[in-house]
């Protein structure tokens, strides 16, 4: 019997075999495409060369995935988005702007950016151009990179709530967005996943606060990384405050969403490098793992959802305590970091996690192998990972905008006839 996108994940997240294997792109900062590859495959699929993808995500510059797309793509899960991308302005009001590659695109009303000097395109929290860039895009470039607004530090007045000030409690308004994203997933039957504000404790991609104008605590990202070490007090205050948040926020957020949503984001904080972690385990269980166990616990005690951790790299002995800590989908699982063997994965912890990733290697066989190649990997890798169910179906991590658009359409043909 053939299953509707959202009971297929459903399904999925049971951990039992589904129709067919379940499929995510672009429901998540995590799990997108670059809006050069969504208009170079949206020509390609549906034609109407004329059609600008959306920037639905500035920062990485990623594409929507419109309605048609999905479909022709056989894509099961819709992001239910917040209300402010993270540069602080609403994806609304779109104008067309043209990438450094010749790609021809819409962004939103207050993405405003200046060129300097060097051809560097700069861009402002909330769209301001009279405070100082919080991103930059190299000439030739496909993305933007922080621009860490750090202040000069004094110890004796560092107060943690300096670093709190970017979360606040969702309002009406806020609410009513949330819950018409959930709404337009479930009209379409398609699956859906949240993002949880606030619960992404050091997730160093937020502490710079690309969204504020002005940014007051620590923000520069080795300063953050030395802290957790060198002020561990302070950030665990961070931590307690940020938790406090999070948990109204949630209770708000389960009321107005209930059962239309089906998973929650929690954090994208990375604990994993290439060959091994950048974190000792005892450093996790004493200062993340306490958060991530109350926003689990919560979760799991107010919703039906299922909580998403994403954490790039080598991350094979932190496995047990993101169990522990009671998170029940990994992401990106990252097949090419040292110990991420697929087939011990699935076998080792099948039971316990669903593999939300890890569908084909985006470091080389996506963007230097040949179609070929792309094809028999994606077909080994859903051989392996959705045995028995359990296995969204993505990439290892965002598919950037270098990768021939061949080989992502070799991925999907695998996909069609997996």
């Amino acid at each position: 019997m053939s299953l509707t996108s959202r009971e297929r994940l459903a399904t999925t997240l049971r951990h039992h075999p589904p129709d067919r294997v379940c499929v995510d792109f672009g429901s998540t900062a995590v799990t997108g495409m670059a809006v050069s590859i969504v208009s170079k495959l949206r020509r390609k699929i549906l034609g109407d060369p004329e059609y600008r993808v959306k920037v639905v995500e500035p920062y990485q510059m990623l594409g929507e995935i419109d309605d048609e797309l999905r479909e022709a793509l056989g894509i099961d899960v819709m992001g239910v988005s917040a209300p402010k991308n993270m540069f602080g302005f609403a994806n609304r009001g779109w104008k067309p702007f043209t990438l450094f590659d010749g790609t021809e695109v819409l962004v939103p009303e207050d993405f405003r950016v200046t060129m300097d000097e060097k051809r560097n395109l700069l861009i402002y929290p909330e769209g301001d151009t009279s405070v100082p860039p919080s991103g930059r895009m190299p000439e030739g470039g496909y993305f933007f990179d922080a621009i860490p607004r750090q202040e000069p530090i004094v110890e004796e007045t560092l107060d943690p709530a300096a670093n709190l000030e970017e979360f606040s409690l969702l309002t009406d308004a806020d609410l009513r967005h949330y819950a018409a994203e959930a709404d337009r997933a479930l009209l379409r039957e398609k699956g859906s996943i949240v993002g949880v504000p606030g619960t992404a404790f050091g997730d160093i991609a937020l502490v710079p606060a690309l969204g504020r104008k002005h940014t007051r605590g620590i923000r520069e990202i080795e300063e953050w990384y030395v802290s957790t070490s060198a002020r561990r007090e302070y950030v665990y205050k961070v931590f307690e405050g940020q938790c406090a948040i999070a948990l109204q926020n949630l209770e708000k957020l389960i009321a107005a969403l209930g059962d239309n949503v089906q998973a929650g984001f929690v954090t994208g904080t990375d604990f994993g490098t290439q060959t091994g972690l950048f974190i000792s385990r005892k450093a996790y269980r004493e200062l993340y793992m306490p958060f991530h166990k109350i926003v689990n616990e919560y979760i799991h005690q107010h919703s039906s959802w299922k909580s998403f951790i994403h954490s790039c790299g080598c991350v094979v002995d932190l496995i047990p305590d993101f169990i522990e800590a009671g998170f029940d989908i990994l992401n990106p699982v990252q097949t090419s970091a040292a110990g991420m063997d697929p087939l011990w994965l699935k076998k080792t912890y099948g039971k316990d996690l669903v593999f939300w990733g890890g569908g084909v290697d985006t470091q080389k066989t996506l963007p230097y192998g040949s179609p070929a190649e792309v094809y028999d990997e994606v077909r080994e890798r859903v051989r392996i990972f959705n045995d028995g169910g359990g296995f969204v179906f993505n990439t290892v991590h965002n598919i950037q905008a270098n990768v021939p658009v061949e080989n992502v359409e070799a991925m999907f043909r695998a996909l069609a006839e997996a």
